[in-house]
């Protein structure tokens, strides 16, 4: 079973106050790549694996998706995206454990799921089951942290020529790392990039489009503390298809 952090109360009032919690998609940096990679939702039958507090789930009621299926771990994150939706929508919010979820078969035609790859411990059943509940011709698009960003095991920068650097850590070592991210002893699955892009390939998907967050100028002067990204991306962005 996935670890259910999210639940944790000192974990969740950290959350809460993240930019992307409190701003919804507005205040996620990738947000603007991740629109990009996805296709037209209008008359879409569309699933959010790890929905969180909803935000893409009402965004893509908002684009006419015909329904949205909507499942995350946490009843604290359920709670708040019930909350934060509208009566009426077409979205249907559901718990699961994304490590043990069955999904119909051919019930979809598209997919998406942002920043829960890294806390799911069976990968290839994953894609796997994604693949399976897409119809043909449909598309999957995930965000997941980046692996220069799961490898490293301790949150410090380090002095390098003059320069922050942030080290890595074993990045060829495929496995938990447990780190202290807004409570102790979060657990995340670290994987090489070339295990996520084959876990694709493997269970039938064509790979459509690589992203990766890295900051433009202008978000760099909007906001100054995302230059570090230039040096170490937080997030990969993945389309891929059916």
């Amino acid at each position: 079973m996935a670890q259910n952090i999210y639940d944790d109360p000192e974990f969740q009032a950290g959350y809460r106050r993240l930019a992307r919690s409190e701003q919804g998609l507005a205040g996620a940096p990738e947000w603007p790549t991740v629109r990009r990679l996805l296709p037209d939702l209008s008359g879409r039958d569309v699933v959010d694996l790890g929905c969180g507090y909803g935000a893409f789930a009402r965004w893509a009621a908002e684009q006419h998706a015909a329904v949205v299926d909507a499942f995350d771990v946490s009843e604290q994150m359920l709670r708040r995206a019930a909350e934060l939706t509208e009566p009426g929508k077409v979205i249907r919010y559901a718990r699961a454990d994304l490590d043990t979820l069955q999904l119909p078969s051919a019930s979809y035609d598209v997919a998406y799921s942002a920043l829960v790859l890294h806390y799911l411990t069976d990968l290839p059943r994953f894609v796997g089951m994604v693949h399976a509940a897409l119809r043909p011709g449909g598309g999957f698009v995930f965000t997941c942290e980046h692996p220069v960003y799961t490898a490293p095991t301790v949150a410090a920068w380090i002095e390098h020529d003059g320069r922050r650097a942030w080290p890595l850590d074993r990045y060829g070592v495929e496995g938990e790392r447990v780190r202290d991210w807004l409570a102790p002893g979060v657990r995340k699955q670290h994987r090489i990039l070339a295990t996520l892009l084959n876990a694709l390939l493997d269970a039938g998907f064509t790979i459509r489009r690589v992203e990766e967050s890295v900051p433009s100028e202008e978000q760099i002067t909007a906001d100054p503390t995302l230059a570090e990204e230039r040096d170490r991306p937080m997030f990969l962005m993945v389309a891929a298809d059916r």
